[in-house]
């Protein structure tokens, strides 16, 4: 008995991007493409109405990001209903993480004819072979990502900068480590340094223990950004930056660099 195409939509806020994929399915009998989306907030409900068998996912997008459409994807279907994917993306940390959370597979930009349809075949063949075992990986991953944005929404993600009429964003993970400079916050980061109106006693409160801690109470280290740091005075510590900064702890804050020797 002769299969059925294989329905696949095309999600990617680059129109040249879907047009690619398009190209490449073009030449394809048993492929159809039932749907195409530019943008997270369109792609859940044009997959939700489509149903499509596989959809060639991209990450990052402006506003809803392909997590972010898997996520709200599972809400309107339920998560046994979620289409296999196959996540497109420009930046190896994220073809990494589809990779290894079982995902079908991954592209990374720029992909060849070669590369996609080794994709393509790999999903196919799973499809057909062994549907429920490519549901239950994609279940597994909706659940995991789901419980790290629960964790992540948690704490500060990223810091909102002014400067003059412009705004910009600073992500937390890229702050070396930050100082109080009056009603301010003062982020170092890359050689540079942003100002934001917090506390510093928010701000304590707002980032994730695990990545920050407070040493002084005027100063707050990025744990990955210490290069090492010297027993000082009663308790103290002497910490040296990695930006070459040398910064002081205080006895009232030295507990937490303790567990971080043990």
């Amino acid at each position: 008995m002769e299969l059925a195409p294989l329905r696949v939509a095309l999600v990617d806020d680059e129109p040249l991007a879907r047009e690619r994929i398009r190209s490449l399915l073009a030449p394809r009998a048993d492929v159809a493409v039932v749907a195409e989306a530019g943008d997270g907030d369109e792609a859940v409900a044009v997959l939700a109405d489509a149903a499509p068998d596989l959809v060639f996912l991209d990450v990052q997008m402006p506003g809803l990001d392909g997590f972010g459409v898997l996520d709200a994807l599972a809400d309107a279907l339920g998560p046994e209903r979620l289409p296999a994917v196959v996540f497109v993306t420009a930046f190896d940390e994220y073809a990494l993480r589809a990779f290894e959370v079982s995902a079908l597979d991954y592209l990374l930009k720029p992909f060849d004819r070669a590369r996609f349809e080794q994709a393509l075949e790999k999903a196919s063949a799973r499809l057909h072979a062994a549907p429920a075992d490519a549901d239950r990986a994609l279940r597994a991953f909706v659940e995991q990502m789901r419980a790290e944005h629960a964790a992540a929404r948690r704490y500060l993600r990223r810091f909102v900068v002014r400067r003059g009429d412009r705004l910009s964003f600073v992500r937390a993970a890229d702050v070396d480590w930050i100082d109080a400079e009056g009603n301010y916050a003062r982020l170092h980061t890359a050689g540079k340094t942003h100002l934001v109106r917090e506390t510093m006693k928010a701000l304590e409160a707002r980032l994730d223990p695990d990545s920050f801690v407070r040493v002084h109470r005027s100063a707050i280290v990025n744990v990955d950004r210490i290069a090492h740091l010297e027993p000082y005075f009663h308790g103290e510590y002497v910490l040296t930056m990695t930006d070459g900064a040398t910064l002081t702890s205080s006895r009232s804050y030295s507990a937490r660099l303790r567990e971080l020797l043990r």
